[in-house]
């Protein structure tokens, strides 16, 4: 049984008291920091990458909505959220934020232990990093379900996938598609669970998966794709995959 990190961003200090108050009691919850304001919390949450974060709704600087789609863009590692207010007409819009669960202020100790029940049961679950949505896909629209380092799920069409990279500074797997910004995968992602996932997709280099159906020519030791990926660059070619390469691309 591992220790799960805590943030908590209140700007409320009786409800703050409580909460840490509340999860003293469990051992496997250690409360790393609080902070008072969105601002101050975000750069809490990018020091600490807490596994779950208790976010007020209402803060003085702003709503705990616009910092969670803030930490959208920097969280690369996997975290819940739970928020946590006296309002509850903010529970829709909560959930379609994709928060783990929502925290009613007061609360009793039975709602607490309710939702970090859950959340050890999720977390110590093995989760499948990808999956096959039911056959109801046009042919030829093979559809892929990532999760996110916030683990928000997303559905894709293999059409839309030009390539995969590695982030190396976040240690994490990104899918460049043709029609969006790239999309970080949740971290632990493998080479060899990419891969598994569809014989058009083909390791190259240690850092480039590519999507065979785009590939056009191979030209001094690096891929050159169709449209809209035909502007690409950085598609190298390393020697260790270079033979399957070939073999695949039939040269």
């Amino acid at each position: 049984m591992g220790i799960f990190k805590v943030v908590i961003i209140d700007d409320d200090e009786l409800s703050i008291e409580t909460l840490l108050f509340e999860l003293k009691k469990d051992e496997r919850f250690l409360v790393e920091g609080v902070a008072r304001n969105g601002r101050q919390g975000r750069k809490l949450v990018e020091k600490v990458q807490p596994d779950l974060l208790f976010l007020d709704v209402e803060m003085p600087d702003m709503t705990g909505m616009d910092l969670l789609q803030e930490l959208r863009d920097i969280v690369t590692w996997n975290m819940r959220t739970v928020f946590y207010t006296a309002y509850d007409n903010y529970m829709i819009h909560a959930i379609r934020e994709a928060a783990f669960d929502y925290l009613l202020k007061p609360f009793t100790d039975q709602d607490l232990k309710e939702i970090l029940t859950r959340f050890v049961e999720q977390a110590e679950m093995p989760r499948p990093i990808f999956s096959q949505m039911p056959k109801m896909a046009a042919p030829g629209q093979q559809t892929l379900i990532v999760f996110t380092p916030t683990n928000d799920m997303r559905a894709l069409h293999m059409s839309e996938i030009g390539y995969f990279r590695y982030n190396s500074e976040h240690k994490l797997w990104e899918v460049m598609l043709s029609n969006q910004p790239p999309i970080s995968l949740r971290r632990g992602v493998t080479a060899e669970q990419i891969i598994a996932y569809s014989p058009a997709l083909v390791q190259i280099h240690q850092s480039y998966i590519i999507n065979m159906d785009y590939l056009m020519l191979i030209k001094e030791s690096k891929c050159l794709l169709y449209p809209p990926f035909d502007q690409v660059t950085e598609l190298l070619v390393s020697r260790k995959y270079k033979k399957e390469l070939q073999v695949r691309f039939c040269l």
